[in-house]
């Protein structure tokens, strides 16, 4: 239970730090850069997740499951899209749909995601 604790203890540290990467980077991209904020909110998600891989595979996650780098990054990749399509999805329906500011939409779509991503990580890392 302790090393659990610790793992969602650095999980949610990384987290923070890739939030921190992703949010602050859309915000630059739509407010300064004057990219549409789907753009943006899609340039800094790409940006957070590779930030992200590198944190998870090298302190995080303990990635010895048998299976090469090579089919561990597919895996990030693949499910870091499939986060990504919840993301931009969740930001499309709050801001375009229901009207609320992206910023705050984005805190939304960033704590699914985060759940989303934990979730199916300790899945395939440590199966």
């Amino acid at each position: 239970m302790k090393k659990l604790i610790e793992q969602i203890l650095k999980f949610g540290f990384v987290g923070i730090l890739a939030f921190f990467i992703d949010y602050g980077l859309m915000i630059f991209c739509t407010e300064v850069l004057g990219i549409y904020y789907l753009w943006s909110s899609l340039i800094s998600f790409t940006v957070s997740v590779v930030f992200n891989y590198i944190m998870s595979v090298k302190w995080v996650f303990n990635v010895d499951n048998g299976k090469t780098q090579t089919q561990n990054l597919v895996f990030f990749i693949t499910f870091s899209v499939i986060g990504l399509g919840l993301n931009q999805l969740l930001m499309w329906l709050g801001v375009d749909k229901i009207g609320i500011n992206y910023m705050i939409v984005k805190l939304f779509a960033t704590g699914v995601v985060m759940v989303f991503n934990y979730i199916t990580r300790k899945w395939y890392f440590e199966k």
